[in-house]
Parts: C-alpha cells; structure tokens; sequence
C-alpha cells in the first residue's frame, strides 16, 4: 500500500510512541525527523535521574520540540520512583491531609524533578472521583470519594505541576471512580444518568479546565448514556460535547493507551482505535507500552489511509496536529548548560523528514556534537523530606504504639494493577531494628508467625486487607493472643480488626508513605530534616 507522505507524517505528529530500555532505538530518533509527536518514559526506561537526563537529551539531539511523557503521579504509581517506591505519596494521601496548598507544593516538586531530567508531560494528575470502594485500577490514585474535595485538589495539583513547566494532564474522562473493572483488561461500564456523571465525576475536570490545564486523558469506559456502545475515547458527545463544549477545554485530548482491552478490544485493533480517536476528537494518541517500529508505522498508514478514504477528515487530523504542537510549543525543556555530559545523538544522518517537511531543529550539542546533559545535583533529587512531611499529614492512627516496641514486622504479598507494576513497598528501608518478612495470607498459619516472632509483638502490613480473608483472619487470632499493630496501605474501608492495639492507614504504598507509618509506630532511629519551601 502507497501511503501519501504528507498525511504521514501529519498521522506521526499526533503519536506518542514508546521504546523498551534506557537508551533510545535509532528507529525513535528517526521517527521524530519524520514528525512523530514524542515518546512515553515507562519504567523499564528508567534507571536513575542521570541517565533519564542523557536519554531525554538523545531524544532532543533529533528534534528540540519532542514531547516526552511519563506518568509520575506519585505514590502507588511512578516511573522515576520505581526501583524504591516514590518518594511523595500519592493523590490519597494528600486529599486525607485536606491542604490544597501542600497538594500544590508536592506536584510542584514532582514538576521540578521532571524538568530536570528533560520530561515535559506529566500524565497526570488522576482527578477520578473513587466512588467505588474496590475500583481495581484506581483507589489510592485518587484524592478521594469527595467531588468538592478532589476538584479542590485537582486545581492546586495542575497548578502545582504547570509551575515547572511540565505539561499536566488530568485523567480519566469523563470519570473512572465508579468502576469495577479495570479497562486494560476490558471494557468498564459506568451505566448512570448524565445528571449524575455531570454532579459527581465532572467537577474535578472542570476545576482542572479552570486552573489552566494543558491537556486531559480520554478513558476507555463505556458511559451508555453518553457514549452507547463504545468507549468514551471514541465518542465525540463525550470529547466534543461535553468536554469541549460544556467544560470548555482547548488544549490536547490526550488518550489513554489505545494498546489496552478497553479501547483495542473496542475498535479490532491499535490503528483502528487510533482512527476512531482522532474521529472522536482526541489530538495525540499515546500507543501503550508495547511499541515497536512496526507498530507506529502501522498506525500511521491507517490514520493516513482513513484520512484518504474518507473515514477521517483530514482537517480533523491537522487540526489534531496542530493542538500537539501547541503543546510542545507551550512545554519548557530543560536547557542543558554548559559542562554537561556529552551525549550520541540517536538519529545523527540517518533519517530524513518524510514529505519533505520543514528543517528540524536540534537541541544544544556540545564540542563532540552530542547532546550537553546537566549532571546530576542535589537540586535534581526529589524532595523526601516534603514528601515525608505531606504523608505524615495524610495518615491516620488509631489506638497506642505503647506495646508495639521491638516487633515483628510482617508484610502480606500483595498484587499490583498495570497501572503501578512492580514497585518496592513496605517498612523494611526505613526499620532501625525491627525485621520485616514477607507472607503469602493463604499459606501462612498463626503457629508460623508466632514461632517467628517468639515473645515480639507483631506489626502486620498489607494492602486493601479487607479483600483478603486469609489476611483478616490471621490478624484477628494474632491479635486474641498478643499485642497486635496493622498498618494498611491501600485504599481504605470501614473493616477494623477486634483487638488489635493500633490500626494505621498511610493511604498509600510509596516510600514516603512507608516512611510515615514507620514513624508514627515508633520504628525509625534517624528524624527526617524539614522539607525545602516551595
């Protein structure tokens, strides 16, 4: 198939593609001579802020007006956090400790670290509305079960994020709080009025569209109301008539990954969801995870093919494309100063710009004609100590530590949603004494623990306890016959087991968050040092 090079490389500059390790591929360089919008950092491109500085840097030695994305929510979900848990906690924790202003200092602090190793996109904040109390794919992510209280914090995270330059995107519209599933497995359905959607899920997205928000995530969910059949991604009442009409949004409609059940389940593929995105309205397509050269060129041919055979109108796509480049034209890249390390362009003669497009301009080079990355100073660290500081404010504590000295840690397995991956978590980093092992609920008896801990109270850890009967039972039995702590980590309920001595709830699994209830049990030798001031 002949693909016209021009709608090529108009298709190229709605994508957001992605690559596997921490270095760039030749072909990712190529593609942004040829248009393509920018690329999505996921963890496996991440190894500490020194080498995602040279990588952002490699990406900009092809083209100065790249976008690179990451989600960095802080909390249960993080890239640049993802070999030790981040260092802030997430959107729950914050909404508990109920100060806007310190929402807004800590996504400010997420927004200086980004920018300091060159991302320019934050995907986030998540501005879901957690109505449902085992929603699988969102829970600590949110701010909260309150629309009033996570539109509040909605306003102070965009705010916060933006003041570092970094593009906030708030998701998932039009409201993912309600669901039951999780649409990187299938297709959700949030089967309730409009009047509804428009008094409980909306608010927040509002606040985000007031506070200047520069682009907003499209959920794959299936509102029947709103969108009939299909996802909310490819549904132009939802895209154009509520968010752009009724909320008033002009910047980039930006999808969720279009690899996922929800939405290439939807359309029988990843190049028909993207067509039936962009039908819809949304602007800059992020492909998933999973992407290789194949793929994006397979994307692109059938949104330029649709643009020629009439299932897309091309003025939609340059219209999509436009809104893209008003986006990286708004993002502030990090200007490497002089003295970087220097940095092989990944695309250095090997590819020209399809179509015969503009000249493509390229980031700062240094003497060897590499790309000048800053190094790494303290400056560029995340900021633990504010982090700590926004996670003691989160948490709750009931009871008395009085009898939890010196005790046995034990932290519960727990699963992890696509979403977070696999992230470090519990109080072991942070235990001046005490020991932490590690348990499956369903293979662990009392006489095991007890045996363990020998005359050591014992401190259970675990995430969303009360779906784990095996977990609850074992605490309560603990508990009838020795002094008993619990820590929960995720999403919280009303469940409290009888006879424990404290029950703490961090709203949270991120090193802070862990950090916090360390503390707050008496289990940390060393103070943290008060936070710097934003």
């Amino acid at each position: 198939m002949v693909i016209d090079p021009g709608l090529r490389r108009l298709a190229l500059r709605t994508l957001l593609a992605a690559f596997p390790g921490p270095t760039a591929p030749p072909w990712a360089g190529d593609l942004l001579l040829d248009g393509l919008a920018g690329h999505t950092l996921f963890g496996g491109n991440v190894v500490d802020p020194g080498q995602v500085a040279g990588l952002t840097a490699q990406l900009r030695s092809a083209r100065a007006d790249v976008l690179i994305a990451i989600d960095e929510e802080g909390g249960d979900v993080t890239r640049l956090g993802h070999r030790t848990g981040s260092a802030y906690p997430g959107n729950a924790a914050l909404g508990a400790a109920g100060n806007p202003d310190l929402t807004r200092r800590v996504y400010a602090a997420i927004g200086a670290d980004l920018a300091a190793v060159g991302i320019n996109l934050d995907l986030a904040p998540t501005v879901d509305v957690n109505t449902a109390d085992d929603n699988p794919i969102i829970g600590t992510r949110s701010f909260g079960a309150d629309p009033a209280l996570v539109a509040r914090h909605t306003a102070a995270a965009v705010t916060g994020l933006q003041s570092s330059g970094v593009a906030a995107c708030a998701k998932h519209f039009p409201g993912h709080g309600a669901t039951v599933s999780d649409s990187h497995l299938e297709l959700p359905t949030v089967d309730v009025p409009l009047s509804l959607l428009r008094s409980r899920d909306l608010p927040p997205f509002a606040a985000a569209v007031d506070a200047g928000v520069r682009a907003v995530m499209s959920a794959h969910i299936r509102v029947p109301q709103l969108t009939g059949d299909g996802p909310a991604t490819f549904s132009r009442s939802a895209l154009n008539g509520l968010l752009r009409d009724e909320l008033g949004f002009k910047g980039v409609i930006v999808t969720d990954a279009l690899e996922m059940r929800g939405a290439a389940g939807a359309a029988g593929s990843i190049p028909r969801a993207a067509v039936a995105a962009l039908a819809a309205g949304a602007d800059l397509l992020c492909i998933g995870a999973v992407v290789d050269l194949d793929l994006v060129e397979a994307v692109a041919a059938e949104i330029a093919a649709a643009a020629g055979d009439g299932r897309l109108d091309p003025a939609r796509l340059e219209n999509a494309a436009e809104r893209t480049a008003v986006l990286a034209a708004w993002s502030r890249p990090t200007t490497a100063p002089a003295g970087g390390v220097s940095v092989t362009p990944i695309s250095a003669g090997s590819a020209t710009a399809a179509a015969g497009g503009a000249s493509v301009s390229t980031a700062p080079t240094s003497a060897a004609g590499g790309a000048s990355v800053p190094p790494a100073t303290d400056g560029d660290r995340p900021d633990f100590e504010l982090g700590v500081e926004a996670a003691r404010q989160g948490l709750r504590f009931e009871g008395s530590d009085d009898r939890l000295r010196n005790p046995l840690v034990v932290r519960f397995v727990a699963g992890y949603s696509i979403a977070e991956g696999k992230v470090p978590w519990g109080l072991t980093p942070h235990l001046a004494t005490a020991e932490e092992i590690e348990v499956v609920a369903a293979d662990t008896t009392v006489e095991s623990i007890t045996e363990r801990a020998g005359d050591r109270p014992v401190v259970l850890v675990g995430r969303r306890l009360h779906n784990c009967p095996a977990a609850r039972t074992l605490i309560e039995k603990l508990a009838a016959e020795r002094p008993v702590g619990v820590v929960e980590m995720g999403w919280p309920s009303t469940w409290r087991p009888a006879g424990v001595d404290a029950f703490v709830i961090t709203h949270g699994a991120s090193l802070a968050n862990s950090r916090a209830a360390a503390e707050a049990l008496g289990l940390v030798a060393a103070a943290v040092p008060a936070p710097r001031r934003r």
